[in-house]
């Protein structure tokens, strides 16, 4: 799929309607179809988690076993007019610089690269006003983490 940088945009989130989840993997969201991952992350990447940005689409988290990094892509529902898209990837110890990605885009946002082998990383993504992350996930393996949502 290709994407469209109409206009750059800020990587400012909004922190409206806080609600935090612990111990999970994935949040649930209402019924609606969710936003297939897109591949974008190239070759050899295999999601290992990813979190529904609510009735917009998703954010992916994937991982190079051969590379060792992980991969962010926050990939929308439908394409269409560009809108504002936002996906994040960092170390949660800090040892990384915040790789990010953003603009007025048609379908997806990303994707960032980490290198990631054996470090919890924080990751999210947002479709217009709505945002999602999830922080000291996928230590190396499959962890849960804190997934909020705004």
């Amino acid at each position: 799929m290709k994407r469209s940088r109409a206009i750059a945009g800020s990587a400012v989130l909004a922190m409206t309607g806080l609600a935090t989840l612990a111990g999970a993997t994935t949040a649930s969201a209402a019924p609606t179809a969710t936003a297939a991952y897109n591949g974008a992350c190239g070759s050899g990447y295999r999601v290992v988690n990813s979190v529904p940005v609510t009735g917009k689409g998703a954010v992916y988290l994937t991982y190079n076993a051969t590379s060792g990094k992980n991969c962010v892509v926050t990939v929308r529902n439908s394409p269409g007019k560009p809108v504002y898209m936002y996906t994040y990837l960092t170390a949660t110890d800090g040892s990384s610089d915040w790789i990010s990605d953003s603009g007025q885009y048609t379908s997806y946002a990303g994707p960032v690269y980490l290198p990631a082998k054996g470090i919890c990383v924080d990751w999210g993504g947002s479709i217009e006003s709505v945002s999602v992350n999830v922080s000291g996930s996928n230590c190396g393996r499959m962890a849960a983490g804190v997934v909020t949502h705004h």
